[in-house]
């Protein structure tokens, strides 16, 4: 089969990961692969497999071209985006519809036509979300939350949910988008769970890669982007109570770093935190690392929480909304920390006190690539 996985960027993070393990595994499998992105700055993520074939689509700018859509973003955001906040996407998203067929049309005419479009996350299809398709489903990262007074959330929902296959990646992610559905009466064409799967054989390749600058010292992990929904203010508040011997190492970037930097500052542990960047491979730090720590707000899947399992290391997650509990389930409970600086301080103790636990190879055996692929490929739009 052809397939284009098509995700907005390939900048570091969990939903631009998944997207390159989904690329990669379809190779794997014998399909043509194709990923697309839609600006070709931010990039950090490549494939790993050597036939799946890049692509970039400037849609924004291709919008522009078209001279009608410079005029809509003029309008939508000196008039209409300060009028009803959040909206830019629903005026330039209608025509970048349009121009994301006629590139897809040109496409196939090159390749040959397209069997399974996978578009992945809401920002992805935000630009194009008048863009539809049987061939097409589109992937909820994160629970749907939309902003706004109760029309305005009813015009989101229905550019974004209504009439299309939407897969969610966890139970938490699927509820949250049937909840909607159901509250302004929307009709998805279908509505699929598909776990994110964990690439273990190439994290474990990965994983033993060099790399100078991971610490000599015992450490902590949490490898997230430095965002609000990733709650790295209440990660510093636990780390200050549960005083352990190790250092945290925090592996990402964000608009959050300076103020988290005077937040380690002002809780007198400025000195045993690190703020270590983005790593474009992080599989040698998680398997050097005592303990992986997560402490978001709300997590879509948490797939971070099985890349660390792959590479051997104990892992600790507060009890967000979200897929966490699909990972740590079982014999993993132990991992699941009360959702607070107390509990989390408290749980990270208890393990790191214990010295951690073995990671046994079954627990990750619900993530496998084989079997995303395969529901992909026969979700009820095929």
């Amino acid at each position: 089969m052809r397939t284009l996985v098509i995700v907005r960027s390939l900048k570091m993070g969990g939903m631009e990961r998944m997207a390159i393990t989904l690329a990669d595994a379809l190779a794997d499998a014998g399909h043509e692969s194709h990923i697309v992105t839609w600006r070709d700055r931010d990039q950090v993520l490549t494939p790993d497999h050597p036939d799946v074939i890049s692509h970039v689509v400037p849609i924004q700018r291709l919008i522009r071209l078209t001279g009608v859509g410079l005029l809509v973003e003029l309008i939508s955001r000196l008039i209409l985006n300060p009028l009803i906040r959040r909206s830019h996407f629903v005026w330039t998203g209608w025509l970048g519809g349009f121009v994301f067929r006629a590139w897809l049309k040109r496409f196939e005419k090159q390749h040959g036509k397209v069997d399974r479009l996978i578009f992945r996350g809401l920002g992805t299809y935000e630009g194009i979300w008048s863009f539809r398709d049987e061939r097409a489903c589109f992937v909820l990262e994160n629970g749907v939350n939309f902003k706004g007074s109760h029309w305005q959330q009813r015009l989101f929902a229905r550019c974004l949910l209504n009439k299309r296959h939407l897969v969610g990646v966890s139970q938490g992610v699927v509820d949250s988008a049937q909840a909607y559905c159901q509250r302004f009466q929307l009709t998805p064409l279908s509505l699929e769970r598909i776990i994110n799967a964990c690439p273990v054989k190439r994290i474990q390749s990965l994983m033993l890669e060099e790399d100078s600058g991971i610490p000599d010292e015992p450490f902590i992990l949490n490898v997230a982007r430095l965002v609000p929904q990733k709650d790295h203010e209440l990660l510093l508040e636990a780390y200050a109570k549960a005083t352990p011997e190790e250092r945290l190492v925090i592996i990402g970037e964000g608009h959050l770093q300076a103020a988290l930097e005077d937040k380690a500052r002002r809780l007198g542990i400025a000195e045993r935190v690190t703020f270590a960047g983005t790593k474009r491979n992080p599989y040698p730090w998680m398997r050097a690392a005592r303990l992986f720590v997560l402490s978001s707000r709300i997590e879509g899947m948490g797939i971070v929480l099985s890349e660390a399992l792959a590479c051997g290391t104990p892992v600790v997650s507060v009890d967000c909304p979200g897929g966490i509990r699909e990972i740590l389930k079982g014999e993993l409970e132990i991992g699941i920390a009360e959702h607070s600086a107390e509990g989390l301080a408290s749980k990270m103790q208890e393990v790191l006190g214990q010295g951690g636990y073995e990671v046994k190879p079954e627990w990750l055996k619900d993530f496998s690539e084989e079997t995303m692929v395969a529901r992909y490929l026969g979700t009820k739009n095929g």
